[in-house]
């Protein structure tokens, strides 16, 4: 199953619509992200497992042959040198299913991103 396809309201069902090994990379992917925003609330928005803490924080999506993160474009400007060998779209990066995953850079991306809704959240 692809994520474009799915039709789901919780991530545990999201995850469980893909192969075991699918299953097992986006498993750590969550566990990455909830390791680095601890305090964020899990969701399901534009079809994708998302994290929420005042605001949307990060989504993440497994396709036909990537792992999609979505940091918003902030996240991916801060990271821009090390997402190099990555594909790279407004607000998404692709990472190759037959390459490994770079959890950390996941999850110091994912905390980057706390930071910035947090300081976001005190302006207002």
């Amino acid at each position: 199953m692809i994520a474009e396809k799915m039709d789901v309201t919780s991530v545990e069902a999201y995850i469980a619509g893909f192969p075991e090994e699918i299953q097992a990379i986006l498993q750590r992917v969550r566990a990455t992200i909830k390791e680095a925003a601890p305090d964020a609330q899990e969701a399901i928005k534009y079809g994708l497992p998302t994290m929420v803490l005042h605001g949307n924080l990060v989504h993440f999506g497994a396709f036909r042959d990537h792992i999609g993160f979505y940091p918003t474009p902030s996240g991916i400007e801060a990271f821009r040198d090390e997402l190099r060998p990555y594909r790279l779209r407004k607000g998404t990066v692709q990472f190759p299913l037959d390459e490994p995953i770079p959890y950390d850079l996941i999850r110091r991306i994912t905390r980057y991103r706390v930071q910035e809704n947090l300081e976001k959240a005190r302006r207002k």
